[in-house]
């Protein structure tokens, strides 16, 4: 008994002196803890380390992003902020296939479990426990051209995203190679053609 009594004695006295400092990190811990954000990608958005928290981490979204499509996102705080606050048309690209299911080994922890990559292929980056990429199918591309974003295709966003400085097409029509333009020099030659025709019928 006096063996369990001196151990319960020992873990007190390792206890106390950190709920004093309000630390709740063990001191071997925290250089861990100090570099876990070298390791995340936030997207537009800033990594802060946060042991509460189930990955340890949260990120905080810039104005105009957020880290889902969904309207609730208090408890997927740990997602890239990824997903442009502004007007995404889904009706000009391909209906999505649904979703496979999730293979038998797939970790929860794994990043491409909860990563939504539009029109493309999530991969976890063999470096780092904590970032992935999307790999955009053909004539689709990542947002602002950062990997970590999901793909695209330019029809499906508004011009409202241009004030996120994401890069909107300025026209839905596609280009003539110049065949219907009006150019000057034609026109030029377009009259004097008509008035020397008008000259020659004159006389």
């Amino acid at each position: 008994a006096s063996s369990n009594l001196m151990a319960f004695l020992a873990v007190l006295l390792v206890l106390v002196p950190m709920s004093a400092k309000g630390d709740n990190i063990p001191p071997i811990l925290s250089p861990y803890f100090d570099n876990i954000c070298n390791e995340v990608e936030c997207g537009k958005g800033s990594c802060q380390a946060a042991p509460e928290k189930p990955f340890l981490f949260i990120c905080q979204c810039e104005n105009g992003w957020k880290r889902t499509r969904l309207d609730d996102e208090d408890g997927l705080q740990f997602l890239p902020c990824v997903i442009p606050n502004c007007t995404l048309d889904y009706s000009c690209m391909p209906a999505a296939p649904p979703a496979p299911p999730i293979p038998y080994n797939f970790s929860f922890f794994d990043p491409c479990y909860w990563t939504y990559c539009g029109e493309g292929t999530c991969t976890k980056k063999s470096t780092s426990t904590h970032t992935q990429t999307c790999q955009c199918n053909p004539g689709y591309y990542n947002l602002l051209n950062i990997t970590a974003f999901p793909c695209f295709s330019e029809c499906g966003l508004g011009s409202d995203c241009a004030r996120l400085g994401i890069k909107v097409s300025s026209s839905t029509t596609s280009p003539d190679n110049g065949n219907e333009a009006f150019l000057p020099g034609k026109f030029h030659w377009i009259t004097i053609f008509l008035i020397s025709v008008g000259m020659v019928m004159w006389r």
